[in-house]
C-alpha cells in the first residue's frame, strides 16, 4: 500500500475524485492544505500543522469542519495503516463545494492524503531565480493555499532545467526570502541568520522548532532583511522544512558550501527533539 485517503469518516486505499467541475475549489484554486511527517515512528509538530491548516482555511474563507485534536487524531488513525517506521507524507485538506466566486463556508469538507515518501539526506544545490514571492497585499501568502504553488512548480522547473536541485527566491524588495520548497538559514562566523517573516513566504513550523532549538543550544539566531550578499559570504547554507527537516546546502550558483558543524548541530537537535530527548549527544559549535 503507496497511500491512503479520509474523507467523510471513512479511510480507503482507493484514490477518489472529491471536486467537480462546477466546485467552486475546483474552478478557483482556493483549496488549503499543510504537511507533516511520520518517520521512524515519530511524527513532529504534527499539531501544529493542524493548527496551522484550520488558520488558513479560515483565512481562505472558508469554515473548517473538523477541530484541532480531530485533525490529529485521523492524521494518527492513518498513519497506523502502515507499517511501524514507514516515511511517510501527511496531507490535510480542506476545499469547499459551493459558491460563484466567495466560497460558500457552510459547504466546507475536509480530506487527508497520507502517501510514502522517503526522507530526502543529501545536501542539495539551488541556483538564484527570476521569480520574486509576492507580499500579501498581492496574493493569500498568509495561507498556505494551493493556488501559491504554480509559482514553486515555475522556480523548481526552471531550476532543474539548469542542473540546480532547488530555486532560491527573493521578496518583492529584491532580499533573500525562501527555497522555492523550505526556508533558508545561513551561517556567518557560528551566528545563524535567517530572512524575517514579511509576509510574502511562510514562516515554517520547523523553521521555528530549528531556532527554539539553537537558541536553547547557546548559538545565536537572528531574524534579518537578507540581501543576496550576505548567502555568498556564508560560511553554511542548510534548510528546514517539513518534507526533508534540517539539510545542508552545499552550493548556490557558483558557491560551494562545507556540511559544516553549525548544520550538523541544527541537524542533530531536531532528530533529538522528534525522538522525544531533551538534547543532542553532539558539542555546541
Amino acid at each position: 500500500m503507496d497511500s491512503v485517503y479520509w474523507h467523510d469518516g471513512e479511510w480507503s486505499s482507493e484514490h477518489r475524485a472529491l471536486l467537480g467541475l462546477s466546485d467552486n475549489s475546483f474552478w478557483m484554486g482556493n483549496s488549503v492544505f499543510d504537511g507533516a511527517r511520520a518517520y521512524e515512528g515519530v511524527t513532529p509538530d504534527l499539531e501544529k500543522h493542524c493548527e496551522r491548516l484550520l488558520h488558513s482555511a479560515t483565512h481562505m474563507l472558508m469554515r473548517p469542519t473538523l477541530d484541532k485534536d480531530r485533525l490529529v487524531a485521523i492524521c494518527r488513525e492513518g498513519v497506523a495503516l502502515f507499517e511501524p517506521g514507514a516515511e511517510l507524507y501527511i496531507r490535510p485538506m480542506f476545499f469547499a463545494r459551493g459558491g460563484f466566486i466567495v466560497p460558500d463556508p457552510d459547504t466546507t469538507e475536509c480530506a487527508v492524503v497520507i502517501h510514502r515518501a522517503p526522507m530526502p539526506r543529501d545536501s542539495f544545490s539551488a541556483c538564484s531565480a527570476p521569480f520574486r514571492r509576492p507580499s500579501p497585499d498581492m496574493a493569500p501568502t498568509l495561507a498556505k493555499a494551493s493556488c501559491l504553488y504554480p509559482l514553486t512548480q515555475q522556480a523548481l522547473h526552471y531550476a532543474r532545467q539548469r542542473g540546480f536541485d532547488n530555486a532560491l527566491l527573493c521578496n518583492a524588495a529584491g532580499e533573500v526570502a525562501e527555497f522555492a520548497t523550505c526556508n533558508i538559514m545561513v551561517v556567518r562566523d557560528s551566528t545563524v541568520y535567517t530572512p524575517a517573516p514579511d509576509g510574502t513566504f511562510l514562516a515554517g513550523i520547523t523553521r521555528a522548532r530549528v531556532m527554539e532549538l539553537l537558541r536553547d543550544a547557546g548559538i545565536e539566531v537572528v531574524e534579518c532583511r537578507m540581501p543576496w550578499q550576505d548567502v555568498l559570504e556564508a560560511d553554511e547554507v542548510f534548510s528546514t522544512g517539513n518534507f526533508g527537516k534540517v539539510l545542508p546546502v552545499h552550493r548556490i550558483d557558483d558557491r560551494h558550501y562545507p556540511h559544516g558543524p553549525v548544520t550538523q548541530l541544527a541537524h542533530d537537535l531536531y532528530r533529538a527533539f522528534a525522538h522525544g530527548s531533551s538534547h543532542a549527544s553532539v558539542a555546541t559549535a
